[in-house]
């Protein structure tokens, strides 16, 4: 489960941003939405089952998905991938002098096996300037390791607890500890960049396909996944009435089980295996005669005879499913994207539902759908909003911090610029003259 993130520049706090999936006290309006959209860890700690986060184009929404996926590749991989002379890919924010040359900070706190970790780095081009590591086991937050570069060595500070001794000479200045400890089978770094691997997924709207993956892999099984997913496209209105892999392809496509394996799957030719994929999956749809009286199935091909929200549907289907059974963590960026403003709702509606979503799955969306601010959906702790300052930073903050009436509408008050986060278009009436005479 995801509690928060944090990322922007360590030195700078107000370059800092921090999203959090902690619920917040609210006004007891909003509790009628409890039962639904929040779920107790314990006594003291309620986290969201879904958030969205509004903002105008070039707000930074995107890059706080670009940022995450970056900070979950580079703990996965940074321990194999780089050698000693790469550049680390982070992007320093170019539009001030005062943090051009300062590192990037990343920070995530999640819950692993009843346990509460706060894990983070920061990072220039070329070297991992600190990195940190601490749990929760019960009431007080302890370190489990803490590393600090000084320009020339890292200095680390471990615990025993950890049982990593010896294991950190082999850490590269370019690498992050966490990733080479997990390369030497120090559990708690196995665990945690296991999390990561199979219940943390970072996707576009635009660029979803690749996770076709899930939907070809529930398809060809015989079991309540496969009904889930047929059901769940069936429901959506697609006018498909039924839908199946080719026989002959069934199997082909195992869903990789280590990280590795995941790994090299993803990076190879994906845009070729999205295709290949797509075109496995068959769908069926009613045929009628001139009275209307339906006398057959037609059989068409996804890939070349479906809409394009079709296939988005049928590619994120069994992702959805994936999520939702196994209680993970979705950050969808573009979420809207080729989805109708009901069908983007239904998808959020069985996040935020005690019947569907009983493993207290996550997700957190970026979006431009007006139509899903509203109060019967959400509380004003799940909706956010990012925004660029007068110097071309990003400022990222929720709604709760507003005070607002019980019977206000979010989305009137959004696009009247109440709430910021909304582009402030010039006088476009001159651009184009009138035709010369």
């Amino acid at each position: 489960m995801l509690i928060e993130f944090s990322i922007g520049n360590y030195r700078s706090f107000k370059d800092k941003v921090t999203f959090s999936m902690v619920a917040a006290n609210i006004v007891a309006k909003e509790k009628e939405l409890d039962d639904n959209n929040v779920f107790a860890v314990d006594d003291e700690l309620k986290l969201l089952k879904s958030a969205a986060i509004y903002g105008a184009n070039a707000s930074g929404k995107s890059n706080i998905a670009k940022a995450l996926n970056f900070m979950k590749w580079f703990m996965i991989n940074s321990s194999k991938e780089t050698q000693s002379t790469e550049k680390i890919r982070v992007e320093q924010f170019k539009l001030s002098t005062e943090t051009e040359a300062q590192a990037s900070f990343f920070e995530i706190v999640f819950i692993l096996d009843d346990k509460k970790y706060r894990y983070g780095f920061e990072a220039t081009k070329e070297d991992v300037v600190s990195e940190w590591l601490f749990v929760v086991p019960k009431l007080r937050e302890t370190r489990l390791f803490e590393r600090v570069y000084d320009g020339n060595s890292s200095t680390f500070n471990l615990s025993k607890r950890l049982k990593a001794e010896g294991i950190y000479p082999r850490t590269r200045h370019n690498a992050l500890f966490l990733s080479v400890a997990a390369q030497f089978n120090v559990e708690i770094a196995e665990n945690i960049l296991n999390w990561l691997t199979k219940k943390l997924n970072i996707v576009s709207g635009l660029d979803d396909g690749e996770y076709l993956n899930y939907t070809v892999n529930y398809l060809a099984e015989n079991n309540d996944n496969k009904e889930d997913v047929i059901q769940l496209i069936k429901n959506l209105d697609l006018g498909i009435r039924e839908i199946k892999i080719k026989e002959a392809q069934k199997n082909i496509y195992s869903e990789p089980k280590s990280i590795v394996e995941r790994l090299e799957f993803l990076r190879v030719k994906i845009e070729e295996v999205i295709n290949e994929k797509a075109s496995l999956i068959n769908t069926w749809h009613q045929k009628f005669d001139e009275q209307g009286n339906y006398v057959s199935m037609e059989l068409f091909d996804l890939n070349d005879q479906e809409s394009e929200g079709t296939k988005k549907i049928v590619a994120i289907a069994g992702l959805l499913v994936d999520t939702l059974k196994n209680g993970k963590v979705l950050i969808f960026d573009e979420f809207d994207a080729r989805l109708h403003p009901l069908i983007s709702k239904a998808i959020v509606e069985l996040f935020n539902s005690k019947e569907t979503n009983y493993n207290n799955a996550q997700l957190i969306f970026m979006t431009h759908d007006t139509n899903l601010l509203s109060n019967k959906i959400f509380r004003r702790d799940q909706i956010w909003f990012t925004e660029k300052n007068k110097y071309g930073a990003t400022d990222l903050y929720s709604l709760v911090e507003y005070k607002v009436r019980n019977d206000a509408s979010f989305e009137s008050d959004y696009i009247k610029g109440r709430y910021g986060a909304i582009p402030f278009i010039g006088n476009l009436s001159q651009i184009i003259g009138e035709p010369n005479a």
